[in-house]
């Protein structure tokens, strides 16, 4: 089976996510919980790792951390092996509890650290399961805003990146509880989420593996600069001249799908992007929002935009 690249270094900074097989429970009970943060920080020590946040869903999680040294595949077989193995051992089973591999995505953390401790942290809120994230137990949110708390979480390592205080950071969390914007839609090639430049750095460590026939993002990483070949097709779609999609024009739908479509189809920057509309990186990410709320609510565009993006896998 396919496999996707995985950029492995010193002082790199993960997101990481893994879900339960078929969707399934992989947390029945306080006990699974408590075992799997267990393993967590048998983790950390044995293979020097930073943890920075984290959030325990009943069938997926959500990692942030640092590695110190070139070995986050050292440090998720040995996190997702031991906790399947005490699962399965608990309920007399055996066979799979995760959904495949885990799905890791390399961070700039001057970026998008703080970012997405927000978003890991408003997991069970997003998801119904209490209204403010201090309610949820099994996440490493009470490490932010109480001293006590921090006895996984590496705090002041954390602190010299992030530098706010337990009240900044409730007001900083607080602030994103009504936001729609997932950092994870800025994603580069499948696994890296920062500026331009860190993107195209971190592309350029991979590229003599790129053309391996078992690498399944092949074809995100090499598409990742045909912009205009794309835009030329989604003017076709849009019924617009691409120099009138590229034009400035503060209400124009069509432009903004046009955007949007670009930025998850090509594997462009929003700086890549932003410079090929004449618009700043920001303005791109407010574009997509926009886009993504109106598909939520006009079918006639949800339609539009699915129609544009099945037109370039063809």
């Amino acid at each position: 089976m396919a496999r996707p690249l995985r950029i492995q270094g010193e002082n790199c900074l993960y997101h990481i996510s893994s879900r339960g097989d078929n969707r399934k429970r992989i947390f029945a009970d306080g006990s699974d919980y408590c075992k799997f943060l267990k393993y967590l920080r048998l983790a950390k020590q044995h293979y020097r790792c930073w943890i920075y946040a984290y959030c325990l869903m009943s069938n997926h999680y959500h990692l942030l951390l640092e590695t110190s040294q070139a070995n986050l595949s050292q440090v998720m077989h040995y996190l997702n092996g031991s906790y399947t193995v005490y699962f399965n051992r608990k309920r007399k089973t055996c066979g799979h509890l995760f959904q495949g591999r885990y799905k890791s995505i390399l961070v700039e953390k001057d970026s998008y650290l703080l970012e997405l401790t927000r978003y890991i942290h408003l997991n069970p809120v997003r998801a119904k399961i209490v209204d403010s994230p201090e309610n949820y137990k099994w996440s490493s949110y009470q490490s932010y805003v109480v001293a006590a708390a921090r006895d996984l979480i590496d705090w002041e390592k954390l602190h010299a990146y992030i530098g706010m205080t337990a009240a900044d950071y409730r007001r900083f969390v607080a602030d994103g509880m009504g936001m729609r914007f997932s950092p994870f839609s800025e994603v580069r090639a499948g696994m890296v989420l920062g500026s331009e430049s860190f993107v195209e750095e971190q592309l350029k460590k991979i590229e003599p593996l790129r053309n391996k026939a078992e690498v399944s993002n092949r074809r995100q990483i090499e598409n990742r600069r045909d912009i205009p070949a794309l835009m030329a097709r989604a003017a076709d779609l849009l019924k617009m001249p691409v120099d009138d999609l590229r034009r400035r024009q503060r209400s124009c739908i069509a432009r903004k799908v046009a955007i949007y479509v670009l930025r998850k189809c090509s594997g462009g920057t929003n700086q890549q992007l932003g410079d090929y509309f004449n618009i700043s990186f920001s303005a791109v990410s407010k574009a997509c929002a926009d886009v993504e709320s109106l598909i939520g609510q006009d079918n006639e565009c949800r339609e539009l935009v699915e129609r544009v993006i099945s037109s370039f896998k063809g």
